[in-house]
């Protein structure tokens, strides 16, 4: 099952992450299939790229919950039902 998870970057305390779409059964910060945004909360920063990201969902792909708020915020479901 492909999964919308974050990847983990950057130093200790100063962590930002990457929106990616990658299979459950891998690590955390293993092979991705597809980078589709970045998130940094430390500055509360996003930028999504929204087409690839409804692609996925339409093909089935399951964001986890903090993907899933990330997405909301955006309004991409918006997209995904229209």
């Amino acid at each position: 099952m492909v999964k919308l998870r974050l990847k983990r970057l950057g130093k200790k305390r100063e962590v930002s992450y990457r929106i990616v779409a990658m299979n459950s059964t891998s690590r955390r910060d293993g092979k991705v299939l597809e980078e589709l945004g970045f998130y940094n909360p430390r500055n509360d920063e996003t930028r999504l790229n929204v087409p690839a990201i409804v692609t996925r969902l339409k093909q089935g792909a399951q964001p986890t919950e903090t993907v899933r708020s990330i997405l909301t915020k955006a309004k991409v479901f918006e997209q995904v039902n229209a």
